[in-house]
């Protein structure tokens, strides 16, 4: 018992020790999206049915709008987990400089949309800026997905599902919030639903 005793200090020093060591990946990760929070973190725009459901943030209906991030941002990663449709219209919007404006005129848009009718911005692709290959090999409809945004002075980076779909050099944005998009289908048709089951942001 008395060396079961001494030993004691010994494990809780190593206890924390590993417990600190756990937090250590996540640290600097803001979670604006856990599948639990509401719409707390975020201003609207348009009219899209924004709503908790399913631990995700959803929304399927109306003839579009966005979720735009309280903060702004300069330099920053983005981890953002999100179902879509084949013919879900979606994105994230980085560096948006006018807040009230959202859009490809306006900020970097890191584009969900496998039918888009202009292919080479499809998914994966910045729109204006960054093409993909056509015919498409990056594609979101029909499952989970994970996107991976990196901005650092002028160098983007977009990664879905662990895979770089684009990487450029560009300064047009600088700063700004980051915005989540439900958008119209091809031709102004209702697209498809867009959910986002974890969305977390680190500044750099």
């Amino acid at each position: 018992m008395k060396r079961l005793s001494s030993s004691i200090p010994a494990l809780l020093f190593l206890a924390f020790t590993l417990a600190g060591c756990a937090r250590l990946p996540g640290s600097g990760w803001v979670t604006l999206i856990d599948g639990e929070a509401g719409l707390d973190n975020w201003n609207r725009i348009g009219d899209a049915n924004w709503r908790a459901e399913g631990g995700a943030v959803v929304a399927d209906k109306g003839k579009g709008g966005y979720l735009v991030s309280r903060a702004a941002y300069t330099d920053f990663e983005i981890r953002a987990e999100f179902w879509a449709a084949t013919d879900t219209n979606s994105g994230v919007f980085i560096r948006c400089s006018d807040p009230a404006k959202v859009g490809a005129a306006t900020c970097y848009e890191v584009n969900i949309w496998d039918i888009r009718p202009d292919p080479k911005y499809a998914t994966g692709g910045i729109v204006d800026h960054a093409t993909v290959p056509v015919p498409l090999v990056h594609k979101a409809g029909g499952r989970w997905n994970t996107y991976e945004i990196t901005a650092k002075g002028t160098q983007l980076t977009v990664k879905l599902n662990g895979v770089q779909t684009v990487s450029i050099q560009d300064s047009k944005h600088a700063s700004g919030p980051f915005a989540l998009q439900y958008g119209p289908g091809v031709k102004g048709a209702q697209g498809g639903p867009i959910k986002w089951r974890k969305v977390q942001i680190r500044p750099l």
